[in-house]
C-alpha cells in the first residue's frame, strides 16, 4: 500500500495580515475588559511607560540585540542537535520561531511549560520527529547549561566565606524524622520506577535518536555547545546592560547572584514539590541552601497543577464533569485559608515553621501514593486492523 502524499498549502499574504490584525484587535479589547473591570491595566502600562523613559535609549538597544543575539544563538544550538537527530527534515527558521513561542510562554505559565510547547512543536514540524526524541534532544541541548548552572552554584558558595561550614541543625535534632523523610524518598523512587520501567524500555528506542549528535564530539562542540555558551554570554551581557541601566554597579559577583537565582529553575524544569518543601524544612537555617530548595518547591508544586488537571476527565463525563471540576477548585481554594491559618499556630504553638513544612510536605507525598494506588492507569487501545 502507498502511502498519500501530503500537500502543504501556504496562507496567502493577506490572510496574514488579517490574523495579524485580529490578535491586535482582540489583545486591545481584552485591555478594554481588564479596564472595565476595575484592573488598572493603563495604569500600570503608563508605569512601565515611565520606567523605560528613565532609561538611556542606547541601554535599551543594546539589550534587545544581545537578547535576539541570545535567542537566536541558543535557536542556533537546538538546530544543531536536531538537523543530526533528523538529517533532512529540519530548517532553522522553524526551529527558531518554535523555540522564542516556547520563550515566550515561559514568561507568564508555570512549570516550563512553554518548553513542553516548543517540544511540541518541533514534532510538528519536523515529519520524522518523535516526542521522546524530542525530550531526548531537550536533555543534550541541557549539557551546557547544566555545567554553566553548576558553575555559577560553585562560585556563589566559594564567594561567601563559612558557606561549607553546615550547621544543619534540624537533621542532629531530627534524626527519625530524616531517616523517614530519606527512606520515604527512596520508597517512592522505587515505586515509580517498577511503574514507569515498561514504558523506559520501550521510549528508549525512539528517544536515543534525539541524542545522535553526542556520537559525535565534534559536531556536538561546533553545532550545539559554542552557540549555547555564546547565547549564554550574551545574557550575562543583558544582565549587564540592565544593570547600568537602572545605575546598579555591574560586578561579576553581582551578575552571577542574578543569574543564580533562576539557573536551578532552568536546569530542573520538573521536581516534586514536596522534595523541595522537605529540604527547606531540614536545611532552613543556611539560606545558601534554602534558596535552592525553594526554588525546586515551587517547580514541582506549579508542574503538578496541569498533571492533576487531566485526571477528572478520566472519570467525569458532561454536567458531572463541570460539577466536578467545580467542586476540586472550590476545596483546592481553601488552601490559600487554611495553610496559611495552619503554618501561623505551628509557628505560635513551636516558634519554628519546619513542622509545618513537613506536614505540607507529607500531604503532596499522600496524593501522589493515592493517584499511584487508585487512578487505574490508562491503557491506550490499539488500532483494529482488517
Amino acid at each position: 500500500m502507498s502511502e498519500a502524499a501530503v500537500t502543504l498549502v501556504e496562507p496567502s499574504k493577506r490572510r496574514r495580515i488579517v490574523k495579524i490584525a485580529s490578535w491586535i484587535v482582540g489583545l486591545v479589547v481584552l485591555l478594554a475588559l481588564l479596564h472595565l473591570a476595575g484592573i488598572d491595566v493603563w495604569g500600570w502600562i503608563s508605569e512601565l511607560w515611565d520606567t523605560l523613559t528613565q532609561i538611556s535609549i542606547v541601554y535599551i538597544l543594546l539589550g534587545c540585540v544581545f537578547q535576539a543575539l541570545q535567542t537566536t544563538l541558543t535557536a542556533l544550538g537546538w538546530y544543531g542537535i536536531l538537523r543530526y537527530a533528523y538529517p533532512g527534515g529540519v530548517t532553522y527558521m522553524p526551529v527558531l520561531a518554535s523555540y522564542a513561542a516556547g520563550v515566550a510562554l515561559n514568561n507568564f505559565l508555570p512549570a516550563n511549560i512553554g518548553t513542553f510547547a516548543t517540544l511540541i512543536m518541533f514534532t510538528a514540524i519536523i515529519p520524522a520527529a518523535t516526542f521522546p526524541g524530542a525530550i531526548a534532544a531537550y536533555l543534550v541541548q541541557k549539557i551546557f547549561f547544566t555545567i554553566a548552572g553548576t558553575f555559577v552554584y560553585l562560585y556563589l558558595f566559594l564567594s561567601v566565606p563559612g558557606s561549607f561550614d553546615l550547621s544543619l541543625g534540624n537533621i542532629h535534632d531530627n534524626p527519625v524524622t530524616t531517616i523517614v523523610i530519606v527512606g520515604g524518598g527512596a520508597f517512592l523512587l522505587v515505586l515509580l520506577g517498577r511503574i514507569f520501567w515498561e514504558q523506559v524500555k520501550k521510549l528508549w528506542e525512539k528517544a536515543k535518536q534525539g541524542g545522535v549528535i553526542l556520537s559525535r564530539p565534534k559536531e556536538y562542540f561546533t553545532r550545539a555547545f559554542l552557540p549555547s555558551l555564546l547565547s549564554w554570554l550574551c545574557k550575562l551581557a543583558v544582565i549587564g546592560i540592565f544593570l547600568a541601566a537602572f545605575a546598579i554597579p555591574v560586578t561579576f559577583e553581582s551578575i552571577m547572584w542574578i543569574v543564580g537565582s533562576g539557573s536551578l529553575a532552568n536546569t530542573v524544569s520538573f521536581t516534586p514539590g514536596s522534595v523541595g518543601i522537605t529540604l527547606v524544612a531540614v536545611i532552613g537555617n543556611v539560606p545558601m541552601l534554602a534558596l535552592p530548595a525553594l526554588t525546586l518547591a515551587v517547580i514541582g508544586t506549579m508542574s503538578a497543577i496541569p498533571v492533576f488537571w487531566q485526571l477528572p476527565g478520566r472519570f467525569l463525563a458532561g454536567a458531572a464533569a463541570a460539577g466536578g471540576v467545580a467542586l476540586i477548585n472550590s476545596i483546592a481554594n481553601l488552601a490559600g485559608f487554611g495553610a496559611p491559618w495552619m503554618l501561623g499556630l505551628i509557628k505560635t504553638a513551636t516558634g519554628q515553621l519546619s513542622p509545618g513544612l513537613y506536614i505540607v510536605a507529607a500531604v503532596e507525598i499522600c496524593a501522589t501514593l493515592l493517584i499511584l494506588a487508585f487512578v487505574p492507569r490508562f491503557v491506550k487501545k490499539g488500532k483494529v486492523t482488517a
